[in-house]
């Protein structure tokens, strides 16, 4: 984190922009989508041979992220070896966040901890929250990336003990997908905040209209 601490406020801001860009620019990823239809008088989830988009990286867009990150570090008279440490060290507070659903706050007091300035863990936390949404569905892209999903599951839960004070009462979902992996099934459970909920459920909407002009 010193080597972070050393750039400037304007260099720190724009190695961020580089950083979300990356992270939040549309990826393609197929996966088969299951819907909703009636069987001998019962709901059944029946797989529909069509596909849809999610999240994956394309060796192009890494490519197009170096590129950046090589004329970063021209612009800024900086070592490209030593940049690409300083963005792997950024990249594994995100990584860990999302696996933890980790509030915008959360992520600053981490950064905090971990050496970097107030100021700068500040700014980066304010990035993380306008970007959260986006970076949950991302991983749950992931996640389906190589995997066929056949069922999708969710519950509610309200916080009722946290060290941190405003989390008590704060609502939160559990959401498991039964995905197959070759001839097993595995469940994979992902917590998010309500927003981050909403706002993919906001997306699956869109896959179901989208799935609608096929059926």
């Amino acid at each position: 984190m010193q080597q972070l601490n050393q750039l400037g406020a304007q260099q720190f801001s724009a190695l961020t922009e580089v950083l979300f860009h990356f992270l939040t620019e549309p990826k393609e990823v197929k996966y088969l989508v299951r819907k909703r239809v009636p069987e001998s008088g019962s709901p059944v989830l029946r797989c529909l041979e069509s596909e849809v988009l999610v999240c994956a990286v394309p060796s192009l867009q890494v490519e197009k992220f170096l590129a950046q990150l090589s004329e970063f570090a021209a612009t800024n008279q900086i070592s490209l070896g030593p940049l690409r440490s300083i963005v792997k060290s950024l990249l594994l507070v995100p990584n860990g966040a999302l696996k933890k659903s980790l509030t915008a706050e959360q992520v600053r007091a981490d950064f905090i901890t971990l050496g970097l300035s107030e100021e700068k863990a500040t700014y980066f936390s304010e990035k993380w929250k306008q970007n959260a949404p986006t970076l949950a569905r991302w991983a749950i892209g992931q996640t389906l990336m190589i995997n066929q999903l056949i069922d999708m599951e969710w519950k509610f839960g309200v916080t009722s003990g946290s060290s941190e004070l405003e989390k008590v009462g704060s609502i939160f979902l559990q959401l498991k997908l039964v995905i197959k992996k070759g001839n097993k099934t595995e469940n994979v459970y992902i917590e998010l905040t309500l927003p981050q909920f909403y706002s993919f459920l906001h997306e699956m909407e869109r896959v179901r209209t989208s799935m609608e002009c096929f059926s």
